[in-house]
């Protein structure tokens, strides 16, 4: 993928401020949980490490006086009879190994262990140590401090140390180490060097960690600030193209307000065009009426000259309104038997005209059970006329049979004007859907004339929005044979 294409999927993403304080958030958050796990890992190592270093300060310690109890031992010869001076000066060797690892402040107890007559002994002064190593007959008495546990640890592990003459290491108390290192004089096991040893290097360790979370503050410090430097100056952008935005999406719902009541004004002009003829038809129908007028008829001519009046009327009152209310369609006022509109439309307006009466016939089949709907009687006029109408002119040139037929289903308590005709059918492509999910017959300026004329195609338009304002549902179908139908449902 090239660079230009990389920029231009990006340019898809619009980040808003929201956006952007959780991106911080998140951000802030993930630095902070791998500061924690970092210092975690750390503390983790400087434990593992100080408990190793412990040991082995503590075991290199303990073999350092044994070694230094060993050397000072092998530089005497057993068969010389030593001078008192000497005697004395050994001794003191002694005590000073002894003494002086006991003065460091982590050495809490130091012995040497021995057998003797299957009895173990624990000495920690050099007289004692000196008369057991050069006097064979001397048994060595209880020490002054006592030692059991050291006795006890050396009893438990005397054999492992005959035999494998290693360094041993028990830790208790998670710090403290009981070390015995096998006392060999002159490749005899005599015995061994305990020492108890609670070594302490945490200073060490919290310096580091101290040092770390110094670190640990300042970094984080500086990255807090570069992503709250970042977050503004982000937030400023957003807010500023926020606002260029607002303003665009306003001028742009003008533009769709404008061109909305352009539409409205268009409809109302094709609207007026479409029925302005008819009213001139209905006028002529009405001086007919009154020219024929006599005792006879009087009342059936009143009543048919009503309701052409009334047409007028509401042609009348359209044409003062290019967005009429809703409440002057649908309104539970209006008691419209759908049956006696069609019927008047029918025998009073297509089947009058002479001129038609030998190019198509038109039957009724009408169920006596529809409801009555609540929608103005001379609105279903505008929708069912030029339904009928659009069947009589594009039925082709044979004798064409049209069937009006209206059926309720009270299980589903729906209602359904069908519409239909023997004739050649709709064109199959004005049957298919738009995107918007709305048949091509009933798209505006659609038909299947040829002519070059502008305003036609309007009938099945004007009727397919009036029907959306009266909440009915209006779509077409070819039957299989021949024909077509223009089928309205209403919800009861």
């Amino acid at each position: 993928m090239s660079k230009k294409k990389i920029i231009e999927k990006l340019k898809e993403y619009h980040f808003e401020f929201k956006h952007l304080t959780v991106l911080f958030i998140i951000l802030f958050s993930f630095q902070l949980i791998l500061s924690f796990i970092n210092k975690s890992s750390i503390n983790s190592f400087l434990s593992k490490t100080q408990d190793w270093y412990q040991k082995d300060s503590a075991e290199r310690l303990a073999n350092l006086t044994t070694t230094s109890l060993e050397l000072l031992v092998e530089t005497l010869n057993p068969k010389e009879k030593l001078e008192d001076d000497e005697v004395n000066r050994i001794i003191q060797s002694f005590d000073i190994i002894f003494s002086q690892q006991v003065l460091q402040h982590n050495i809490e107890e130091i012995c040497v262990l021995v057998t003797k007559d299957k009895n173990i002994y624990a000495i920690d002064d050099g007289s004692i140590l000196f008369s057991f190593l050069f006097k064979n007959e001397y048994n060595p008495p209880k020490p002054k401090v006592g030692h059991s546990n050291a006795i006890k640890i050396f009893q438990s592990i005397k054999n492992d140390l005959i035999s494998k003459e290693q360094i041993y290491s028990i830790l208790t108390d998670k710090q403290t180490f009981h070390i015995l290192v096998p006392f060999v004089l002159r490749g005899e096991f005599v015995g061994a060097l305990y020492m108890k040893n609670t070594p302490n290097f945490s200073f060490i360790t919290n310096q580091i960690s101290s040092s770390y979370d110094e670190t640990s503050v300042i970094y984080l410090s500086l990255i807090l600030f570069g992503l709250l430097a970042m977050y503004f100056i982000s937030s400023y952008t957003v807010k500023e193209r926020d606002e260029a935005q607002k303003l665009l999406f306003e001028e742009h719902e003008k533009n769709l307000k404008k061109q909305f009541n352009y539409e409205k004004e268009l409809l109302f002009t094709k609207r007026i065009y479409h029925t302005h003829h008819k009213a001139e038809k209905v006028m002529g129908f009405i001086k007919d009426d009154l020219r024929q007028l006599n005792p006879e008829n009087t009342k059936e001519i009143k009543d048919r000259v009503t309701k052409y009046s009334n047409f007028i009327s509401r042609v009348i009152y359209d044409m003062k309104w290019y967005d009429p209310p809703v409440q002057t369609i649908r309104n539970p006022i209006f008691r419209t038997n759908l049956n006696e509109v069609i019927r008047f439309i029918v025998e009073h307006i297509f089947l009058r005209i002479s001129r038609k009466s030998n190019a198509y016939q038109i039957e009724l089949n009408l169920d006596e059970n529809l409801p009555i709907v609540p929608v103005n009687e001379f609105v279903i006029w505008e929708i069912i006329e030029p339904l009928i109408q659009n069947s009589i002119e594009h039925g082709g040139e044979q004798f064409l049979t049209i069937i009006i037929k209206t059926k309720y289903n009270p299980e589903q308590k729906l209602s359904t004007i069908e519409i239909s005709d023997d004739g050649k059918g709709i064109l199959p492509e004005l049957i298919e859907k738009t995107d918007d999910g709305i048949q091509k017959i009933f798209l505006e300026n659609v038909t299947s004339k040829k002519t070059d004329m502008q305003n036609v195609g309007y009938g099945c338009y004007i009727a397919y929005e009036i029907s959306k304002r009266c909440g009915w549902e209006l779509h077409a179908k070819n039957f299989s044979g021949k024909g077509c139908a223009l089928i309205i449902a209403i919800k009861n």
